[in-house]
C-alpha cells in the first residue's frame, strides 16, 4: 500500500462528501464508490448516511452489492454510519418489504430507532476505545442495534443501554454521523484497520 490508502466512499445516495472531505483530511485518498469494477482497487470502504432502502435498491441496480458484500466478508476494512450501519447488518427490523443489506456484521438493527427527522437530537457518548474524551454524537432518523452476536465488540451506548456504536472485525458502524459533528476518531480507528489491513 502507498503511504495514501485509497479509500472508496458509496456515492449512490446519502451524506458521502462529508465523509470524503473528513478521510482526505487524514490524508486517504478518498474516491466515490459507484461501479463494481471500483471495488477490487480499494484499501477500504465508507457506506454514509441517508436512506437505507434507497441505497439498497441502487447498490444493487448498480451491480455493487454482492462484490462489495463478498470483498466486505474478504477482510475489505469498511465503515458505515446511520444507514451504512443498516446496510452492513445482518437483520433489520421495521425494513421495508423486499429491503437487504450486505449481511456482513451480525447484527439486528432497527430502523429509525427514535423516530422521525423531527426527533433528531446530539448527545455525549463514552466510549472508552476511542479514548478519554465522550464522543458528540449526532443522530439523525437513526437506527439502534437490537441484538448482536458473540463476535460483536460494542463500542458505545446511549445511558438506557440501547448499543449505538459497534465493531467486528474489519466493520465498524456508528447509528449517529460523526462527519457531521467534526468528530475524526471513528474515521482515525477505520484509517488504523486499513493500514493493518
Amino acid at each position: 500500500m502507498s503511504a495514501r490508502p485509497r479509500i472508496g466512499v458509496l456515492a449512490l445516495q446519502g451524506d458521502f462528501r462529508e465523509h470524503i472531505a473528513s478521510l482526505t483530511e487524514l490524508g486517504a485518498e478518498v474516491v466515490p464508490l459507484r461501479r463494481p469494477e471500483e471495488i477490487g482497487t480499494l484499501h477500504g470502504v465508507v457506506i454514509p448516511g441517508g436512506e437505507s432502502s434507497v441505497m439498497d435498491k441502487l447498490s444493487r441496480a448498480f451491480g455493487v452489492a454482492v462484490p462489495l458484500s463478498a470483498a466486505i466478508q474478504g477482510g475489505l476494512p469498511t465503515y458505515g454510519t446511520c444507514a451504512g450501519m443498516i446496510m452492513l447488518s445482518s437483520r433489520i427490523a421495521a425494513g421495508i418489504p423486499g429491503q437487504q443489506t450486505l449481511d456482513v456484521l451480525d447484527t439486528t438493527v432497527r430502523r429509525n430507532a427514535f423516530g422521525s427527522q423531527n426527533d433528531s437530537f446530539e448527545t455525549d457518548i463514552p466510549m472508552p476505545a476511542l479514548g478519554d474524551a465522550p464522543v458528540h454524537a449526532v443522530f439523525i432518523r437513526a437506527p439502534v442495534v437490537e441484538q448482536h452476536g458473540p463476535g460483536v465488540d460494542v463500542l458505545g451506548a446511549l445511558p438506557d443501554g440501547q448499543v449505538v456504536a459497534v465493531q467486528q472485525g474489519n466493520v465498524i458502524a456508528s447509528a449517529f454521523h460523526p462527519e457531521v459533528a467534526g468528530e475524526d476518531r471513528f474515521h482515525r480507528r477505520f484509517l488504523e484497520l486499513v493500514r493493518a489491513a
